[in-house]
């Protein structure tokens, strides 16, 4: 497999040649990449589309300043700056990468970075529509006005965010009004991205720009057919070294036996989201494997509080220990993931909180609550989407019998879209939703279930202890004051108060060719840059 120093100079080699020449011998690849689903919001802007599936494409043709070796350590690692430094709680001081061409041909100037995280792009949007819900119609389809839930992403991800100051032609500071610990974290989330302000200057509408967004990575978009693929065509001019591909295929294949028979017969050189009872049907042919494992995600039931059966505490408790977690990752994901001590990863470091245990499954304990409740038989919706998530119909219907055997009235409502998933209606009682660790502190997942977050958004679920520890949990520089409301945050929404229950943790499956040397990362993000390809290892 190619270094990046390798292909770095492999890059600079190939620079010298003519044009004509560099045509005439490219031999790279081209791929196809079969997936669930490409993108929830119909965009490839990261300011609209948050969701797991579009993670797993944006590092293609988009990049941060500050990046993460999710096929490695989890550490922080230079992308577009090189280096950064504390100036002060406040104030982090970047160098930019020099030489950086974006796909258009400009080159990445202290500018862009400023225009990357302005008014025009990030903050123009500045309020959610009326039912909280993170839904636009209109916005940007006619007009360079971004829909408003860009600026409440922006606001989650970057709470305390004031300005991007220029210092020199390559030196940007990042300065926050309130102290944060998380600084450099926060800026390998993928909303950070750099992108050309010459490119959105030039897009028509906002749409226009968030269908063909215009950024530096190792392939640029070619065409983007909302539910159907997505091409990406290399960036030879990319600064870390030549791209290993010629082109990049996904398309949507919504149906694991479709991508599982697309694969097999050669027409997929991956395909994604694969369950594990799918893993000896891919490896049965000695061409193929499936490569993955646990990731940076947590699957959950989200509780709506404002339900009128799911108003009282004690039902909601009675959900969370009437899941039987065990047979969950036993039967559907063959003891291939595990059971996470509540909305928190062990990458958190210091700040994982190691004595903490996700609700344990008691069925007597269940049908107490629900008697203490004066709990009728009432009828709870749960609002599902058709695997959209991995074994997510399976998973249901095992919560479901769980729920019976306690007592509880759950029925499943299928739905077709996360619109009518978040929508505020009468009946919204259940839905299952997964949360991200963006980076390595507890708050990356707890902003969640705070204003800003999803579930507090989407009038899911809200609590009046929880703003001031969040604002403790975002500004407070001492790590035991942060550990104490993490805890507390956690005692609220996950026993006394609960807004979600934890499941387990997440697995992501690629099933592949043998032939290809290709490394799957702790995330959905699935990196097909220069020094991730390669005869197998």
């Amino acid at each position: 497999m190619l270094s990046r120093r390798s292909a770095l100079g492999l890059a600079a080699a190939v620079s010298t040649l003519p044009r004509f020449a560099i045509a005439q011998s490219d031999t790279r690849p081209s791929i196809t990449v079969a997936v669930q689903k490409i993108a929830t919001s119909a965009t490839l802007e990261t300011l609209r589309e948050q969701s797991n599936v579009g993670t797993r494409i944006f590092s293609s043709f988009l990049e941060t300043m500050i990046g993460v070796d999710w096929t490695g350590s989890l550490k922080q690692q230079p992308l577009l700056a090189t280096a950064w430094r504390r100036v002060d709680d406040k104030t982090l001081e970047l160098s930019l990468r020099e030489g950086v061409k974006f796909h258009n041909g400009a080159t990445l100037t202290a500018e862009d970075v400023v225009f990357s995280f302005g008014n025009e792009r990030m903050w123009s949007g500045s309020k959610a529509t009326a039912s909280g819900m993170f839904v636009s119609n209109t916005a940007g389809a006619n007009t360079k006005l971004p829909p408003p839930e860009a600026a409440a992403i922006a606001k989650s991800a970057y709470p305390g965010f004031e300005r991007i100051e220029i210092v020199n032609p390559t030196t940007v500071r990042f300065i926050n009004a309130t102290p944060d610990v998380t600084l450099e974290a926060r800026l390998t989330r993928n909303t950070g991205v750099l992108i050309s302000q010459k490119g959105f200057s030039e897009a028509s509408t906002w749409l226009d720009w968030a269908r063909k967004p215009v950024g530096t990575g190792p392939y640029k978009v070619r065409i983007y057919h909302p539910d159907q693929d997505l091409i990406l065509d290399a960036h030879d001019e990319y600064w870390g070294g030549r791209p290993p591909l010629k082109s990049i295929r996904f398309v949507e294949v919504p149906e694991v036996s479709g991508r599982v028979n697309g694969l097999l017969s050669g027409d997929y050189d991956f395909a994604c989201d694969l369950p594990p009872d799918q893993i000896p049907m891919v490896e049965g042919s000695a061409r193929y494997q499936v490569v993955g494992g646990k990731i940076n995600n947590i699957r959950l039931s989200v509780f709506d509080k404002y339900n009128p059966v799911m108003a009282n505490p004690l039902i909601r408790r009675a959900l969370t220990h009437a899941i039987d977690r065990q047979a969950i990752v036993d039967s559907l994901w063959q003891g291939r993931t595990a059971i996470p001590r509540g909305l928190q990863f062990e990458f958190f470091g210091p700040m994982y909180l190691a004595d903490w245990e996700a609700p344990k499954f008691d069925l007597d304990l269940a049908r107490s609550l629900l008697k203490q409740a004066n709990y009728k038989g009432d009828p709870i919706e749960y609002q599902l989407l058709n695997n959209y998530y991995t074994n997510q119909t399976p998973g249901a219907q095992i919560l479901v019998e769980g729920w019976r055997q306690a007592g509880l009235n759950v029925n499943i409502s299928m739905k077709e879209n996360w619109s009518q998933i978040l929508g505020h209606t009468p009946e919204r009682g259940i839905c299952d939703n997964s949360n991200t660790a963006w980076f390595g502190d507890p708050v990356a997942s707890l902003a969640a279930i705070a204003p800003g977050g999803q579930t507090w958004e989407a009038g899911q679920w809200r609590n009046d202890e929880v703003p001031p520890l969040m604002a403790t949990l975002q500004n407070a520089t001492d790590m035991e004051t942060r550990r104490k409301a993490t805890r507390r945050m956690l005692e609220i929404v996950e026993r006394e108060d609960p807004g979600y229950s934890v499941l387990h943790q997440n697995a992501n499956f690629t099933g592949k060719r043998r032939d290809i040397g290709w490394k799957s990362g702790q995330s959905f993000v699935m990196d097909f840059g220069p020094g991730n390809w390669g005869a197998p290892v």
